[in-house]
């Protein structure tokens, strides 16, 4: 299974913004500097992440990022879904897909628990336990 650089750089961004301790939030700019990601490129992260739900601007157009809710309850699955959805195989997602789904297909449940197993996985890290993991080896915002 492979990550996209959205959700790398999601996760990067959403440490970013949650590891700021300034009540202004976060320029879009600093999080592009320092995560050296282009400012196009992170307004699509942005965008995707405040859909969700997970960030909101501080004031108006111009202003800094915060977290829409405690990082203790932000999970590396609200994270990832923000910019895809968990699909490990087709026909897991879609009956429709394959033939066999309607049958009991050995593969097909493997790949079930495959995918479940990767849900649980990414719901049981919230963005508070990552940025505790590393608080001491790295400074971020001041």
């Amino acid at each position: 299974m492979k990550i996209n650089t959205k959700i790398r750089y999601g996760l990067r961004t959403m440490i970013e913004i949650a590891d700021c301790r300034n009540s202004e939030g976060i320029l879009q700019k600093d999080i592009a500097e320092r995560q050296q990601i282009s400012v196009k490129y992170l307004d699509y992260i942005i965008s995707a992440l405040k859909l969700k739900g997970l960030i909101r601007n501080v004031g108006g157009r111009g202003s800094g990022y915060v977290i829409a809710r405690p990082a203790v309850d932000i999970t590396m699955l609200d994270i990832y879904t923000a910019f895809e959805p968990i699909v490990v195989v087709q026909c897991v997602s879609d009956d429709k897909f394959c033939k066999r789904s309607s049958s009991c297909c050995k593969a097909r449940l493997y790949w079930k628990k495959f995918q479940s197993d990767v849900v649980e996985m990414l719901s049981g890290r919230n963005l508070e336990q990552i940025i505790q993991e590393t608080r001491d080896d790295c400074v971020l915002c001041e």
